[in-house]
């Protein structure tokens, strides 16, 4: 991989497959990318270019190394269960107020096993932890209870 300063652009980052595919990544100013791919046969001219915003480039990210396929972590679909992120509106309702105000794990048998505010993890979030917009809370539950918990936190 090596990475080229695109001043006024961002950086554009390429990358040569094991079957000396060329891809590219333009890292704009914005938070945006752009991924191109090059033909075989002429390695500069372009096969496909698809511009993502910044959530639909971290969706991308997130499905092409899925933390839920490490080998280490258990499977919950096989155990009934899913994980699933949920994110805390600006406008919720829950903004500002306690974790334990939401009587979640009483209401919809769900836990709240870390909370990601900015850059960083809060794991096991405790009742008295303070909810804020633009949280993203990981819950394990029955499908039913994630449901029931993105509907409770959904709540303007």
């Amino acid at each position: 991989m090596s990475s080229t300063p695109l001043p006024g652009i961002g950086v554009r980052y390429d990358l040569t497959t094991r079957e000396q595919r060329r891809l590219s990544v333009v890292a704009h100013r914005d938070g945006s990318r752009t991924l191109s791919a090059y033909q075989d046969d002429d390695p500069d001219a372009c096969a496909l270019s698809v511009r993502l915003t910044s959530g639909e480039a971290a969706t991308l990210i997130d499905a092409m190394m899925p933390q839920h396929h490490s080998s280490s972590l258990l499977s919950t679909t096989e155990l009934g269960l899913v994980a699933e992120r949920i994110e805390l509106a600006a406008t919720s309702y829950w903004n500002g107020r306690v974790l334990g105000e939401t009587r979640m794990r009483t209401e919809t048998g769900v836990s709240i096993v870390a909370v990601l505010r900015r850059a960083e993890a809060i794991p096991s979030p405790g009742p008295d932890f303070r909810l804020a917009g633009g949280d993203t809370l990981i819950v394990i539950g029955t499908r039913e209870g994630v449901d029931a918990a993105a509907s409770i936190l959904g709540r303007d």
